[in-house]
């Protein structure tokens, strides 16, 4: 499969990043018939316990699966949660899953550029030795410390390789030990940071930020559209979910024929309003509107979106 350097630009959007423990090669084959936007195969701390042996098995298991993908076809994206390089298992951890198919990493516990700049550094060592293009391994950096969440824009505009960030949220895990919040299903007492990472993202050109995971019990749908939706609301497009969640999360982040028919038909409007004919339209929700260039960039850039989702 081929690989090449991906700017921050020129990502696709992510609606699903499927987590699944790289451990238990039954739940990839589960996580990969879903048909998520992209798979987040987690070395880390799959299950628990976690030991020696077993760690060596998810790295074997997943270097075998990402050897085995030729499908150059194959929309999914393959990211991997190694361990931080503070722990010394980093490159272990490459060694195994370093392969063409793969297209990033997601480094946990990021608390800042540097964290970013040692990754980048063995990265580019890694794909010069096996032959990969040099920075075509996009990096994901997971905010699960105060410093990381201070620090956002810095970690965002580290690198080129940064291409995918979002606010994390954990109902006990490392974010909660970083801030300790009390979790409630509202989300309100990390509303801050989800936004702060947002706006940091942004600004650094992350292109398609993508949330983290629902914190609340995995069989209350009504639980997770509504925080999906209040994601989708903030400015993300997309979240991260067990292979249950797909359906879930792409019917949230997809717009829908309504959203892209207005969208078609203001930019059509503008070309019209733009040869003299009247500037006010109605918006989807029956309000009448006057028409401004920004609008029709808007309409474009959304467009654009879509059509990168295949719609």
């Amino acid at each position: 499969m081929g690989r090449a350097v991906v700017s921050k630009g020129e990502v696709r959007p992510i609606r699903s990043l499927v987590y699944v423990g790289a451990a238990n090669e039954a739940a990839v084959t589960r996580a990969v018939e879903a048909d998520g936007d992209a798979l987040f195969l987690d070395l880390e701390e799959p299950q628990f316990p976690y030991g020696p042996t077993e760690r060596q098995h998810a790295r074997q298991a997943v270097g075998e699966y990402l050897n085995s993908l030729t499908d150059r076809s194959q929309r999914t994206q393959h990211f991997v949660r190694v361990n931080a390089p503070a722990t010394g298992l980093t490159i272990a951890d490459l060694a195994a899953v370093l392969t063409p198919s793969l297209t990033g990493v997601l480094l946990p516990k990021t608390s800042g550029a540097s964290d970013v700049h040692m990754l980048d550094g063995i990265l580019t060592c890694m794909e010069t030795e096996r032959g990969l293009p040099v920075g075509s391994t996009q990096v994901f950096p997971l905010l699960e410390t105060a410093e990381g969440v201070r620090d956002a824009f810095q970690v965002a505009a580290a690198s080129p390789r940064v291409t995918y960030m979002g606010g994390m949220t954990s109902r006990f895990g490392d974010i909660y030990q970083a801030i300790r919040y009390r979790w409630t299903p509202r989300g309100d007492e990390s509303l801050y940071l989800r936004s702060k990472v947002l706006m940091d993202a942004r600004s650094a050109g992350i292109r398609y930020p993508v949330s983290g995971v629902w914190a609340g019990w995995p069989n209350d749908a009504a639980g997770i559209r509504t925080w999906a939706e209040a994601q989708r609301d903030l400015g993300y497009f997309g979240m991260f979910t067990d292979p249950d969640g797909i359906g879930l999360a792409h019917d949230v982040f997809t717009p829908t024929a309504d959203d892209i028919e207005f969208w078609a038909g203001l930019i059509a409007y503008g070309e019209s309003a733009s040869r003299g004919g009247d500037s006010t339209f109605l918006w989807p929700d029956g309000q009448r509107g006057g028409l401004h260039a920004a609008y029709l960039e808007s309409a474009r850039m959304n467009l654009q979106w879509a059509q990168e989702l295949g719609l």
